[in-house]
C-alpha cells in the first residue's frame, strides 16, 4: 500500500453497524405501528430481502420508491401481512426518520480512524440516502475525519459506477494510484474502486467467497496491518 496518501470508506456496514441499528430502529417501528410479529423471524426474511433490493437499486433497475416500498412488502408477505401504498409509505418513512437515532459503530472503528487520521486524508463514498448518511455521520460523531463525503444521490449514479469514484477523487483533489476503497459489497465497493484505478481492501462482512489475489480483513481493526 505504498504511496496512499487518501483512504476512502464506505459506510454502511463497514463502519456502521447497520444491522444492529436497523434492529433497534424496527423495535421502535413495530410499537408505534403495532406490529405483532417476533422481530427475529421478521430481520431473518428481510435482512436479505433488503440486500438484494440495494443491488438492483445501484444497479439502475429499480427507483428509490420500489427499494422502500418492495422490502417493505416482500419482508411482511411472508407473514400474511400486505399494506397499501400510503401505509408502506408512512412505515419506510418511519424507518428512515429512526435509522440515524442508533449510531453503533463495529467495534474498533474508532480506533482505527483515530489511527488513519494522523496518516492519511480521509473520505466517505456511499450509495445510501443523502439525507440519512450525513445524519448517521454526524450521529455517530465520527464526521470531522472525513475531509469529504461523496453520496450516490449527490453523484447521480451508483457503486460501481466510475462515475462516483471519480467524482469522489476530484472532491478530495487526489490521483487514483494515491488512494484506497476500503468496502463491504464486493461488486460495489472493490470492483467499482478497481476499475477506476485506486487499490482496495475488502472488509469482508458476510464471509463472501472472493478471488484470492484481492486483500481481505474480517474484522476492521485488521486494517491497521495494511495501511
Amino acid at each position: 500500500m505504498n504511496g496512499i496518501t487518501d483512504v476512502f470508506f464506505d459506510l454502511d456496514h463497514t463502519l456502521w453497524d447497520f444491522d444492529r441499528n436497523s434492529k433497534l430502529a424496527f423495535e421502535r417501528i413495530f410499537q408505534k405501528h403495532q406490529i405483532n410479529l417476533r422481530l427475529e423471524e421478521f430481520l431473518n426474511i428481510y435482512e436479505p430481502i433488503n440486500f438484494e433490493y440495494w443491488k438492483m437499486y445501484r444497479e439502475e433497475r429499480i427507483s428509490k420508491t420500489d427499494l422502500r416500498r418492495g422490502r417493505f412488502r416482500d419482508a411482511f408477505q411472508p407473514f400474511g401481512i400486505s399494506f397499501d401504498d400510503w401505509e408502506v409509505d408512512q412505515l419506510a418513512t418511519d424507518y428512515i426518520d429512526e435509522l440515524p437515532k442508533d449510531n453503533h459503530l463495529f467495534n474498533g472503528a474508532i480506533e482505527l480512524l483515530n489511527y488513519l487520521h494522523n496518516k492519511y486524508k480521509l473520505h466517505i463514498i456511499t450509495n445510501g440516502f443523502e439525507e440519512v448518511q450525513h445524519l448517521k455521520l454526524k450521529n455517530s460523531k465520527i464526521e470531522n475525519f472525513f475531509k469529504t463525503v461523496t453520496t450516490s444521490e449527490e453523484a447521480g449514479v451508483k457503486k460501481p459506477n466510475p462515475v462516483i469514484f471519480n467524482l469522489a477523487l476530484e472532491k478530495a483533489t487526489t490521483s487514483p494510484k494515491k488512494s484506497i476503497m476500503i468496502g463491504d459489497t464486493f461488486e460495489a465497493d472493490i470492483l467499482g474502486a478497481e476499475a477506476v484505478g485506486m487499490k482496495t481492501l475488502f472488509y469482508n462482512y458476510r464471509s463472501d467467497s472472493v478471488p484470492e489475489h484481492y486483500p481481505i480483513v474480517d474484522d476492521i481493526i485488521e486494517i491497521r496491518k495494511f495501511l
